[in-house]
């Protein structure tokens, strides 16, 4: 079994890959149902359905492209049940025509995760934008 920073090091992986593939119902399952999230302009999302409810709404955009957020450290909880993530995120949508300079946005998170039944799933995360 990999080490608790290995697991959700690999789960970001996933749900990065996830998010380039545009599928929001696979995300779902990553989330805790009190899931909140606190997006780069500072709105909030309450709940698991309302946050992959708003990437399929991203996902709907023809001009979204994906986010990749790149963890750089992670923190176990003394009794190995929470962990706190830190990294940089970045986010992409296609512009325009051939030749023509997409949008990007980029900036710092934190994730709050909490293990269920051997499982690394997403409870909090909060967003600041600081480019775009």
């Amino acid at each position: 079994m990999p080490s608790a920073d290995a697991a959700i090091r690999a789960r970001r992986k996933l749900t990065n890959r996830l998010i380039a593939a545009h599928d929001a119902a696979r995300l779902r399952p990553h989330l805790t149902d009190d899931m909140l999230l606190i997006v780069g302009d500072g709105a909030l999302i309450q709940g698991a359905d309302a946050v992959a409810s708003a990437f399929a709404g991203q996902f709907a955009d023809p001009a979204f492209d994906a986010y990749v957020r790149t963890t750089e450290t992670v923190e176990i909880a003394a009794d190995g049940r929470r962990a706190a993530e830190r990294g940089r995120w970045i986010g992409r949508w296609k512009a325009g025509g051939i030749g023509v300079a997409g949008v990007e946005m980029s900036g710092v998170y934190m994730a709050a995760w909490r293990e269920r039944r051997g499982q690394w799933l997403l409870e909090r995360e909060l967003y600041i934008t600081l480019r775009g």
